[in-house]
């Protein structure tokens, strides 16, 4: 009986060591992210959320293009003047990836653990960017994925005990992926490299900032911009489910994009536009 109650003691010794294990994590330590986030546009103004909130979208706003990728830029701009997508792959509901997923075109979640940060953004599809914070070295290989493989590490600025930065870099990519989807376009390599600084703003608790500054084999130098997102203050905030997918009108054949009509019938999206090859279906003679 005495060998039987010392082996349920030291079983239960483990559990209290597991729970206290738990509840390690000292989430005081760390800014309170909580919450839903929506994106500050700034003074853009006008169409869809731009990389840069206080660039109009739709510009380069600014960005240090080479000139290869300005014309391809501008070539965009001109297919989707006449009807078509340009370089906007998220036009059928691929995914935005990094650094478009930043731009928060539905509002954002960030779940803070002592290992990972999570990101949630549910638009095109459900992001769920890790920020990996448990101390971990880069891989020697990277399986490629749009929003990319992020390394970060908290920073006590202030040393008064308490985390109020976090400081990410991304890299690992597949593509093709853009700024925004006004079709402003990273390098086809996929070579990119993101570094940001997460922080609450020194005056409002319900603000916080992401300063990205990009790496990219499309740009003359490093690219910068300031990010802001405000919390909802709502504290039971609703999260509207957004599935892409779902009365998808744009229709991607090999390199061209068409569009349902409400009737199901392939239609083109602009003047001129020649239809897909049907070499594989049987044609009925009339």
């Amino acid at each position: 009986m005495l060998y039987r109650g010392a082996m349920g003691a030291m079983a239960l010794a483990t559990m209290l060591c597991a729970a206290s294990g738990a509840r390690a994590f000292d989430d005081a330590k760390y800014p309170d992210l909580r919450g839903q986030w929506i994106g500050v546009r700034g003074t853009a103004g006008g169409g869809q959320p731009s990389f840069d909130p206080i660039k109009r979208w739709g510009t380069t706003q600014d960005a240090p293009l080479t000139p290869e990728y300005e014309a391809l830029f501008k070539a965009n701009l001109e297919d989707q003047r006449v009807g078509g997508q340009g370089t906007n792959a998220t036009s059928t509901c691929l995914a935005p990836g990094m650094p478009m997923v930043m731009n928060a075109h539905s509002p954002m979640e960030i779940i803070v653990l002592p290992d990972i940060t999570y990101i949630r953004v549910d638009h095109i599809r459900d992001t769920h960017r890790r920020i990996y914070t448990d101390g971990r070295a880069w891989p020697t290989e990277i399986e490629p994925s749009f929003d990319g493989y992020s390394i970060g590490h908290w920073v006590d600025t202030k040393r008064d005990g308490r985390f109020d930065l976090l400081e990410v870099e991304t890299r690992g990519f597949k593509g093709p992926r853009s700024y925004d989807a006004s079709g402003l376009p990273l390098h086809r390599n996929n070579k990119s490299v993101f570094k940001e600084r997460i922080y609450l703003d020194k005056a409002n608790p319900n603000i916080f900032h992401d300063d990205i500054t990009v790496l990219d084999d499309g740009l003359t130098r490093p690219w910068t911009v300031l990010k802001t997102y405000r919390r909802n203050t709502n504290p039971l905030p609703i999260w509207i489910e957004y599935v892409c997918a779902e009365g998808q009108q744009l229709v991607r054949i090999g390199n061209e994009g068409y569009m349902l009509s409400s009737d199901g019938i392939l239609m083109p999206t602009r003047s001129g536009q020649a239809p897909p090859d049907l070499k594989y279906f049987k044609q009925t003679q009339k």
